[in-house]
């Protein structure tokens, strides 16, 4: 139907620029096509959550709509981060949730993430929402239309972190929300387990005027590491737009990317559970598997992507899994869903055992690495690249080639990734190795590569 941009449809979301390609109308069959879903799963009530875009109240509402017309009972849960959104699923009984939220992405866009009978909807199966709408399979006309009700989770949230999570100490802690969302709740969060919070952007603002809520990108931790540099805190925790992923950043200014922090809540949660296993995705240091070794459990490298992280989760029991994104997934002791929030708390439970937050850090096996790097495809798809290159590339000095996600080329003193995005029309890279001259020699091997398939690399 041509109500549908074709684009709208992603791997792990539903995702588009508001009044373009995500209008009302367009989500309020999409609510529909969700709600048939869920009633062939057996579902008779899904909640729904928005974050802080100011295109929130009229595509949730379109949502609620959707899937009332559906016959699916709606429980809306109002603003909120969108692991409040997945706790309420569990916590009220509820066969799924639908989160409206643009996640990091500009203030003009906005998405679905969804969740049914447990499964975090991505790949065929958010193809199969599409495909309901386009041949007008919405399953058996409902006798009536679904209910709808608000609830509140906030407390029950906050009661069931606090009730968990407990720090040895009090700490000094910057909170920066980048005006997402989790400005509305995560300051209380950590001041309940007795931290000492200052704020940095925790007022909800769509608009978002102080910088992108995307703490993975470096430029948008600045604003952190100033007041940081002022000795106003002891560790600084920032979040994206909706809550799902966190950045740290140490009072020196330092920044522990997501595979670091791994390592920490990998040790942590071994030393109670010896054997089992820890995912992560293919973006994420090559020192994981030695780390995790050391400590008993493992280690398994999977694809990237929250919705295919949870689902081999799912799949094997793990307790614990991480993205270089941020996205950090707990089961030990929470419910294996990705929150940023919670896993800030669990970082300072850490922390605080420690007398020196820094000396902790140091202890953590660190290399030569560079951030995520993009190369935008135009004129070609992007992922019939990465295709060729599995099947064409060839590096000579490599220990191993990796094809689960892209092409990962493992090194004796390194590796260099590429891989196609799923989201946009990108080649996403990064490479770590044991020093400069090593980096610069896997990245060469690399620009060699992609130059015999016609892709200039500018690193």
């Amino acid at each position: 139907m041509s109500i549908l941009a074709a684009g709208l449809f992603k791997a792990y979301d539903i995702r588009g620029v508001v009044d373009t390609d995500l209008t009302p109308e367009a989500v309020r069959l999409i609510g529909r096509a969700i709600g048939a879903e869920a009633r062939a799963r057996g579902q008779t009530t899904v909640a729904i959550g928005r974050d802080g875009r100011l295109s929130g109240p009229a595509l949730s509402a379109a949502l609620a709509e959707g899937l009332q017309s559906a016959g699916i009972d709606v429980t809306d849960i109002g603003v909120c981060a969108t692991p409040m959104l997945y706790f309420a699923v569990y916590q009220l009984g509820l066969g799924g949730g639908v989160m409206v939220t643009g996640s990091h992405n500009p203030p003009q866009y906005n998405g679905l993430k969804m969740v049914l009978a447990g499964e975090t909807l991505a790949g065929e199966a958010i193809q199969g929402l599409r495909t309901r709408i386009e041949t007008g399979d919405f399953g058996p006309a409902p006798e009536t239309a679904g209910s709808y009700a608000t609830a509140a989770i906030r407390s029950a949230y906050l009661e069931r972190i606090t009730g968990d999570v407990k720090l040895a100490r009090p700490l000094r802690i910057m909170v920066d929300c980048g005006n997402g969302s989790p400005g509305a709740t995560a300051p209380e969060l950590f001041r309940r387990l007795g931290c000492q919070v200052t704020e940095l952007f925790c007022e909800v603002d769509g608009t978002f005027p102080n910088h992108h809520p995307d703490p993975s990108d470096p430029h948008n931790l600045e604003d952190m590491q100033r007041e940081l540099a002022r000795g106003k805190a002891d560790i600084g925790l920032a979040f994206d737009g909706d809550g799902d992923r966190l950045g740290v950043v140490t009072r020196s200014g330092k920044i522990i990317y997501p595979d670091r922090q791994l390592m920490l809540f990998a040790a942590d949660v071994l030393s109670r559970n010896p054997g089992s296993e820890i995912i992560f995705d293919v973006k994420c240091t090559r020192h994981l598997f030695d780390w995790i070794n050391k400590h008993g459990g493992k280690p398994t490298l999977w694809k990237t992507g929250h919705s295919l992280i949870k689902a081999k989760m799912r799949e094997t029991g793990a307790l614990l899994a991480g993205e270089m994104s941020g996205h950090m997934f707990f089961k030990e002791r929470w419910y294996g869903f990705d929150d940023g929030l919670y896993a800030g708390a669990r970082l300072l439970e850490i922390l605080a055992k420690a007398d020196d937050i820094d000396a902790v850090f140091d202890t953590l096996p660190d290399s030569v690495n560079t951030p995520e790097m993009q190369i935008r495809i135009e004129g070609r798809d992007h992922h019939a690249l990465i295709a060729q290159l599995q099947r064409d590339a060839r590096f000579p000095a490599a220990r191993e080639v990796i094809t689960l996600d892209g092409l990962r080329v493992e090194y004796a003193d390194g590796f260099g990734l590429v891989r196609g995005s799923n989201t946009t029309p990108v080649l996403v890279l990064r490479f770590e190795a044991d020093n400069a001259e090593a980096l610069a020699r896997i990245q060469g091997e690399f620009r060699q590569v992609l130059a015999v398939v016609g892709v200039e690399a500018g690193f």
